[in-house]
């Protein structure tokens, strides 16, 4: 255990899993550890920040619970945020809080530009830009991987995908990060909400000018799109472009930069990687899973459902903890290994069932693109100095990693 963070005082109940200081001070493993031993069904008291909710923690009950559509609904919210005061604004509006039907014909629609053989064109891209982006960093020598690397990889691969103009990339990563989680205590929730508010704004502004002017992006596809013979109408396309950009754009960046930490702290695998031993596909799924970059997605009960010992009420609110599922002893062997080779590795890192991301296999291949221009181009890798961790209790990232890459010789050239 780090002696740096504590763990969960005299019980379970001490913890407060709706505080984001939790995910900074507290050894999470540990925690997760006992969740799932002590109480693996458990009712979390009310807070400040809303009433209780049911945390689940064991890999088994969040994969049964995220195929579970029929006795429970994302349409109230799908985490804590939005589930804890009762209502999610962009409920039926947005694919990720719509269900049934409905959810499947939009599901459908967006598939068509999302799925591997449509990104098919768009993989040479990314490794294209990543290597590229290795090289500046490298030829530098010290940068904060951040900033200078992650920021600019997934937001460039969605942002051509919807044709955002490339001015306008920089501050949608940023109102991205704000939306979704906090640099550091000092920041408001005001700040978050007003960040979302601008997102949103954007693409109303972009959805409007490519239903005049369509082209043969991701937002004009929506923008022409019909379910039951009806356009979509104009908060369906803005919800769902403000979806794709936040999942498009924090899960990839947030895994790639932990990954980094990862290999810095753990040199075998690192030569692992090097060397080949360790194959670019599996080292994808492990970096997915050891970051998690979504801690939670969460669910409301439609009736009563027992689980295990415990009966969960109809309208309670459940939160499916990714992070400790994909930590789970009785589904990963020695799970706090980071095992660039680990096979199977059936994370939950996109979620599951109905709900699994519309946009992993993008996501899996810009981590993709990350680990292969590292490992071709990187001869070692040193952090330099503490990495700066979000603030939030559903982003696990880093809004800063100062690091310093050193150049296999044969690349020393293509940095210049």
């Amino acid at each position: 255990m780090n002696p740096q963070l504590r763990s969960p005082a005299s019980g379970l109940e001490t913890v407060d899993l709706t505080d984001p200081h939790t995910f900074l001070d507290v050894d999470l493993a540990d925690m997760w550890r006992r969740f799932r031993s002590e109480e693996p069904v458990f009712w979390h008291r009310a807070t400040e920040r809303g009433p209780g909710f049911w945390v689940i923690s064991s890999y088994e009950d969040v994969v049964a619970l995220y195929r579970d559509n029929k006795r429970f609904t994302s349409e109230r919210g799908n985490v804590l945020a939005t589930l804890l005061q009762g209502e999610d604004s962009a409920s039926r509006k947005m694919l990720a809080v719509t269900d049934g039907a409905r959810h499947r014909e939009i599901r459908n629609l967006m598939l068509k530009s999302f799925s591997p053989r449509a990104l098919e064109p768009v993989v040479a891209g990314v490794h294209e830009r990543t290597r590229a982006l290795v090289a500046e960093a490298v030829g530098r020598g010290e940068l904060d991987f951040v900033t200078d690397v992650a920021d600019h990889i997934p937001i460039n691969t969605i942002g051509d995908l919807m044709d955002v103009p490339r001015e306008d990339r920089e501050q949608l990563v940023a109102w991205n990060t704000q939306t979704l989680s906090r640099h550091s205590a000092d920041d408001s929730e005001m700040e978050e909400w007003m960040a979302r508010n601008e997102i949103l704004l954007y693409f109303s502004d972009l959805a409007a000018r490519r239903r005049r002017h369509p082209g043969d992006d991701v937002i004009s596809a929506l923008a022409a799109a019909t379910v039951d013979g009806e356009l979509l109408t104009e908060d369906e396309i803005v919800f769902n472009c403000y979806s794709l950009i936040l999942g498009g754009d924090e899960s990839s960046r947030m895994s790639s930069v932990g990954g980094l930490i990862a290999l810095a702290e753990n040199p075998a695998q690192w030569q692992a990687l090097k060397s080949g031993e360790a194959g670019l596909d599996s080292a994808t799924e492990e970096v997915l899973r050891w970051t998690t970059p979504a801690m939670h997605f969460g669910r409301r009960a439609l009736v009563d459902v027992p689980l295990r010992d415990r009966t969960i009420k109809a309208g309670d609110v459940v939160s499916l903890w990714n992070s400790s599922a994909n930590f789970d002893e009785s589904v990963f062997e020695d799970p706090y290994a980071f095992d660039l080779a680990r096979t199977p590795n059936k994370h939950v890192a996109f979620g599951h069932g109905p709900h699994f991301c519309l946009g992993a296999f993008l996501g899996r291949v810009h981590v993709n693109a990350v680990l292969a221009a590292l490992r071709t181009q990187v001869a070692g890798i040193r952090l330099t100095g503490p990495p700066t961790r979000l603030f939030s209790n559903f982003v696990n990232g880093y809004s800063g990693l100062p690091v310093a890459l050193t150049a296999e010789p044969a690349a020393e050239g293509s940095a210049a």
